[in-house]
């Protein structure tokens, strides 16, 4: 669950939110539109970790099991079936 605030409050309490971002993410409202979170060090550290992971790149003699898979069985979308007359060429 994610604590949902206004900027204002949020900044005049901030030390209070030091203490709740420990349990959970803080949504920092604008005038009714997402500014931004308030992480804890170890919850963005958790979010950078998996965006490291996400970001890897591999030789394809390197690739996982799971990834040679997911490419093999990757099929185009019906809606891109119209490039297929490109390649008739």
């Amino acid at each position: 669950m994610t604590a949902v605030v206004t900027a204002t409050e949020f900044v005049r309490n901030f030390s209070s939110y030091q203490r709740s971002v420990q349990v959970e993410p803080i949504e920092v409202r604008s005038h009714e539109k997402v500014t931004g979170y308030f992480l804890s060090a170890e919850a963005f550290d958790r979010v950078a970790q998996i965006l490291a992971a996400s970001r890897r790149r591999y030789h394809p003699s390197e690739l996982p099991e799971h990834l040679k898979a997911a490419i093999k069985d990757a099929r185009m979308g019906a809606e891109h079936e119209h490039l297929n007359a490109l390649l008739d060429d």
